[in-house]
């Protein structure tokens, strides 16, 4: 048994909401959990990540969200059984709302406070939730790059990434048909650029969208990457806007479940490089000039040493380091 499988098994039983938490329970409870080829160290985050996935790429699943904090799920032909007044409702779902943002993809904003408690972050400590994210649902290996080792003479504003990163085609292809892209001119690589913000509103999306196009536009991809949004129409109407206009990417982190972390707007694919731009960074910077020596090492060897980017944590190591005030 696979974790989807699990999942339908688990909610056909039940025939009412369960959070993610609540489903694994429910495996355990009934020995599905033996069943299964492979738990991880955090199966019911796998869990609600899967859920999360499905939903969104599969209009056919037969699962859907319902309630909020925690986020429950069920069966769709069992809707009509939920009793509803006991479930906190979205506030996003709220059709009267004029906050509720408008999006071609449904999003879970981050409200960043847990009972009387809220929780304190810096823009570095996005650094690793970006890390896991992209590592685990982009096969992407990222490298923090930092202003302070930059040649002084040469450092302009809105230079540098905050975090770049590469896929490598290496995992996906055979060595013989890898050879072969190389051969006819493939990089067999993507690059991909991240300017990372603690929080995204009406007062510093322009800034921080157009500091991001100027810093990350010679890649493959460019995202701007943020853990909290603004909860309003228009915000969201011109965020869209921007995306679409510049192809850069929009990615939220979810800080209390990275697994929930998600591509809101998906950056438009560059196949040229800007190498001007990208021998600027690596003559200035020492953190890019090492990246893409890492970068040709691994391509020359055919094995990706992952020790030489950005150290990997776990979901449950992520959360641990969370602070609330």
């Amino acid at each position: 048994m696979n974790f989807d499988e699990l999942i339908e098994v688990v909610l056909e039983e039940a025939k009412k909401p369960l959070s993610s938490e609540e489903i694994w329970d429910f495996a355990k409870e009934k020995g599905y959990d033996k069943q299964l080829r492979s738990q991880g160290k955090t199966p019911a985050a796998t869990i609600g990540a899967l859920i999360y996935k499905l939903i969104k790429d599969d209009l056919n699943y037969p699962v859907i969200k319902i309630g909020y904090r925690p986020t429950k799920f069920v069966l769709k032909k069992y809707e009509h059984l939920v009793d509803k007044s006991n479930l906190k409702e979205n506030p996003k779902d709220k059709k009267t709302n004029p906050k509720t943002p408008k999006t071609d993809i449904e999003v879970d904003i981050p409200i960043l406070e847990i009972s009387d408690k809220k929780l304190s972050f810096l823009e570095k400590d996005l650094h690793p939730y970006l890390n896991y994210y992209a590592r685990l649902y982009m096969k992407c290996y990222c490298k923090t790059i930092r202003q302070s080792v930059s040649d002084k003479k040469e450092y302009g504003e809105w230079v540098h990434p905050d975090m770049v990163g590469c896929y490598f085609s290496l995992g996906d292809l055979e060595p013989d048909v890898f050879d072969l892209t190389k051969s006819l001119g493939g990089l067999g690589i993507k690059l991909f650029s991240f300017e990372l913000k603690r929080e995204l509103n009406f007062h510093n999306l322009r800034s921080a969208f157009f500091q991001c196009v100027s810093n990350s536009s010679w890649a493959n991809e460019s995202y701007l990457v943020a853990a909290k949004f603004e909860i309003d129409d228009d915000f969201f109407d011109e965020l869209k806007r921007l995306s679409t206009s510049f192809g850069i990417g929009v990615i939220r982190i979810d800080l209390l479940n990275p697994n929930a972390s998600e591509v809101i707007y998906s950056a438009k694919y560059k196949e040229n490089l800007d190498w001007d731009m990208v021998n600027k960074l690596s003559r200035m910077n020492k953190d890019f000039k090492a990246f893409l020596e890492r970068i040709n090492k691994d391509l020359a060897s055919k094995e990706i040493i992952e020790e030489r980017y950005d150290k990997y944590f776990s979901d449950e190591d992520l959360i641990k380091t969370l602070k609330y005030v």
